[in-house]
């Protein structure tokens, strides 16, 4: 990419603006539009100048199309970063720019705020559900609290949260990791997790939608991977696990947090659980075709279904699994 190319796709103050916003956080572009008070047409055509020239990268999610800096990013022109550090010092050197800036910024809090009220009612609407299945098993916080134990001091490295839900192991693990990929299948899960994560750096946290049958990442991409109470909606968890392995890196872990084996049929139908929880046993078999090298797990045993947590490497000489 040519330098000239860089600083011609800035040469318009729209986009120096949008250049600012993205700084702070992921925006769809409708967001981005309804900040700079531009039509969605127009907004785009200064979106795509910027995404060519390699300073900003467009991701879809359904029908939205999310956007973030590239200043980060390891593929990223070289100059990126500075040029995030130059529109920095712009807006320290220039009232009229500054102003500006920060009428866009207070309009990008109310965006936040959105959000938040989103994201606040989808867990109302929920709440009854998540508050029954919560209520046969160990706590939250006793969990969290184990499974931080589980995976010992060690930094995560790249971690990728699959199921991310509502983002709350990407939010706990963020000072751990280098850098978080959450990804959910669901939309709706997806913008409630993005209320949550809002406060992280946009460099440190990616949120993508997908499906844990088909990660849409390169083999060894991650250093760390998370099943939280996610494998049971799996129909087919030796897939799940086989694709996880995958993306995973020689050496690096998974991390799986679920039920011990149960018999209540009512959570297939009540809150859509394809499998009953899974006993020991089984797990080790699956992880070990996996590629995994399981150990023992650790167990919460006190409500009525037990929380399990397995840990296990990915195997270094395991050719199956990075294949």
């Amino acid at each position: 990419m040519r330098t000239e190319h860089l600083f011609r796709a800035l040469a318009d103050p729209t986009r120096l603006r949008i250049m600012r916003l993205l700084g702070s956080m992921e925006l769809a572009v409708g967001e981005v539009a309804q900040v700079l008070g531009q039509s969605q047409p127009r907004v785009s055509r200064h979106i795509g100048i910027l995404c060519d020239a390699g300073l900003a990268e467009r991701r879809r999610e359904g029908s939205w199309v999310f956007l973030r800096a590239c200043a980060d990013s390891s593929e990223a022109p070289p100059l990126c970063a500075a040029i995030g550090d130059l529109l920095v010092d712009a807006e320290a050197a220039d009232a009229a720019f500054a102003e500006q800036c920060e009428q866009d910024r207070r309009k990008l809090a109310a965006i936040r705020q959105h959000r938040e009220t989103e994201a606040q009612a989808y867990f109302s609407a929920h709440a009854d559900d998540w508050d029954e299945l919560r209520r046969l098993h160990s706590s939250d916080e006793a969990v969290e609290a184990e499974l931080a134990r589980a995976l010992g001091p060690e930094p995560l490295g790249r971690l990728l949260d699959i199921g991310t839900g509502t983002g709350r192991m990407a939010e706990l693990f963020a000072e751990r990791a280098e850098r978080i990929v959450a990804l959910d299948k669901s939309l709706a899960m997806l913008r409630v997790a993005r209320a949550k994560l809002q406060h992280l750096p946009t460099e440190r946290v990616e949120l993508v939608q997908g499906d844990f049958g088909a990660l849409p990442f390169a083999a060894a991409s991650f250093d760390s991977v998370l099943f939280h109470q996610v494998l049971h909606f799996a129909q087919m968890p030796g897939a799940a696990l086989a694709e996880a392995a995958r993306v995973l890196r020689p050496g690096g872990r998974i991390a799986i947090v679920d039920f011990a084996a149960h018999q209540r049929e009512e959570l297939r139908n009540r809150h859509a659980h394809a499998r009953l929880g899974f006993d020991d046993a089984q797990m080790m078999g699956l992880l070990s075709d996996a590629g995994f090298d399981p150990a023992a797990p650790t167990a919460l045993e006190d409500g009525e279904l037990v929380v399990k947590i397995w840990i296990a490497p990915r195997r270094v000489d395991d050719r199956k699994a990075a294949s």
